[in-house]
């Protein structure tokens, strides 16, 4: 079974589904309210163990009830938590805003994410005998470097979702293979709104770019080769929330099966596609046989 490797956050999501997201100022009632397990590494971990792979999770929950009930979850989902340490003081969280288009607003709070500043004893084996590791910015970016460099000294690849997005050093773009950023993080580090400028930026500081699109799908760039473009299904959004997440997680999943990248954004973007049908992240995420039916409709 592939092996996927995932360094990186664990929330729990506090979402308030509402009619208009409030501006600034203003107080709005909403309908609903849930607590969904939830941070861009759990997402991804979950996604790719949804769509079939061996998952492990190398992170940091808190010693109260969500560290509990994240921990619980994963492990629900398939995901292997035995490096996803329990440190004193609260769990991360999400404070979510779903309107009823879809979109959302999100302030995250560390929490225990922040307290992993470097890889702990046994986190780079593991990182060693993986197909793929996937990488976010939730977490301090000294671990990030840290994951990223022990993957390259074991030839393992590397995947890095650049969110929240910030300016990344040429030290960490060294060791990436893959970038898959949004339309938006794409611009923030490039200054380019138009994708394929911002992945043609891109380009000259890592070796190949997957710039996620929302509902128009996914552009593919690589050092000398010719773009590619995907169209996403057209599906009526619940909740974009985990998303990308969903997108990335099953993407590596396909790319360490050893499908091409066109067949694997295919792939990748039913996951999403289905994913944006259904309320929250981690919650949204579709299984193995539920994508190989969306892609192949």
């Amino acid at each position: 079974m592939t092996h996927i490797a995932v360094l990186g956050s664990t929330n729990m999501d506090l979402v308030a589904y509402v009619a208009k997201a409030p501006q600034r100022g203003e107080t709005v009632t909403g309908r609903e309210f849930r607590t969904i397990p939830g941070g861009k590494g759990a997402n991804q971990a979950v996604a790719a163990a949804h769509a079939g792979a061996d998952v492990s999770l190398v992170g940091a929950v808190g010693a109260d009830s969500f560290g509990s009930q994240l921990r619980s979850t994963l492990e629900h989902f398939g995901v292997n938590t035995d490096h996803l340490r329990t440190t004193e003081g609260p769990s991360g969280t999400a404070h979510i805003v779903v309107d009823d288009e879809g979109g959302n607003a999100i302030v995250v709070i560390p929490g225990a994410n922040g307290t992993v500043t470097s890889l702990a004893p046994g986190d780079e084996g593991l990182i060693a005998s993986a197909d793929a590791l996937l990488l976010q910015l939730e977490i301090p970016l000294e671990a990030v470097l840290a994951g990223a460099e022990a993957a390259r000294r074991h030839g393992v690849r590397t995947i890095l979702t650049p969110a929240p997005a910030q300016l990344l050093p040429p030290q960490l773009l060294s060791t990436i293979d893959l970038l898959v950023p949004n339309q938006h993080e794409a611009a923030a580090l490039t200054g380019f709104t138009d994708p394929r400028g911002a992945a043609d930026a891109l380009l000259e500081q890592v070796p190949e770019v997957v710039v996620t699109l929302g509902a128009d799908g996914s552009l593919y760039a690589a050092r000398g080769a010719q773009p590619i473009t995907v169209p996403a299904p057209k599906v009526t959004a619940v909740d974009s929330t985990g998303a990308g997440d969903t997108f990335v997680g099953t993407l590596a999943v396909a790319l360490a099966e050893g499908r091409e990248m066109s067949e694997a954004m295919v792939w990748a973007s039913a996951a999403a596609a289905m994913s944006v049908q259904r309320p929250g992240a981690t919650s949204s995420m579709p299984y193995r046989s539920e994508i190989d039916a969306q892609a192949a409709s």
